[in-house]
């Protein structure tokens, strides 16, 4: 990594989308596959978290004003979290203040921290069908609450139909198509 910073000169942003991202994918898919299992999808996962602290410096330097803050997480319980943390990478790397509030998050807690961080966005994962619905009770605990800000929903599970129904204000098919969408939120905020 400091190899490809500082003698390769590397632009760190090249590094994340052209090796730690489509690394990250490539885990997956071989975890997918049944080439990887547990403890290998689990080191990438590591590997690449650690590899993102030493590039993440730079990036901010690059990234320059704050896009907005988006409150991630990965809906109670469920215990994925490896395409969430692609997310939270890309959105940092565009520039959004992302708390992280890891995986199997009660609703409430979501909300609270989505208040209390003055959120722009609340971006919910889940990857199995069972805790889809979960996603629905921090949607009207939003509502319920009246806070303002949208929230965006993903997972290898969901649909942009399975979205709809559920009432959250965006989808994302993957981490690309995230950070697509929480500008299209962000856009449709100031207008």
């Amino acid at each position: 990594m400091n190899h490809a910073l500082h003698d390769d000169k590397m632009d760190p942003l090249d590094i994340v989308n052209h090796g730690l991202i489509p690394g990250i994918e490539m885990a997956g898919e071989l975890y997918d596959r049944k080439q990887y299992f547990l403890p290998q999808l689990l080191r990438a996962a590591e590997t690449m978290k650690e590899a993102f602290a030493i590039v993440k410096p730079y990036l901010s330097q690059e990234a320059g004003q704050n896009m907005g803050v988006i409150v991630l997480a990965t809906v109670e319980g469920d215990i994925h979290d490896i395409g969430k943390n692609i997310v939270a990478v890309m959105l940092e790397n565009y520039g959004y203040k992302v708390i992280d509030l890891g995986k199997d998050v009660k609703a409430a807690d979501i909300v609270d921290a989505a208040e209390k961080e003055q959120a722009d966005i609340i971006g919910l994962s889940a990857l199995m069908t069972t805790t889809m619905p979960k996603m629905k009770d921090v949607i009207l605990l939003v509502k319920e609450r009246g806070l303002k800000c949208r929230v965006m929903v993903g997972g290898a599970v969901l649909t942009e139909e399975y979205a709809q129904s559920l009432g959250a204000d965006g989808y994302s098919k993957d981490a690309r198509a995230a950070v697509k969408t929480a500008g299209k939120l962000l856009s449709q905020e100031e207008n």
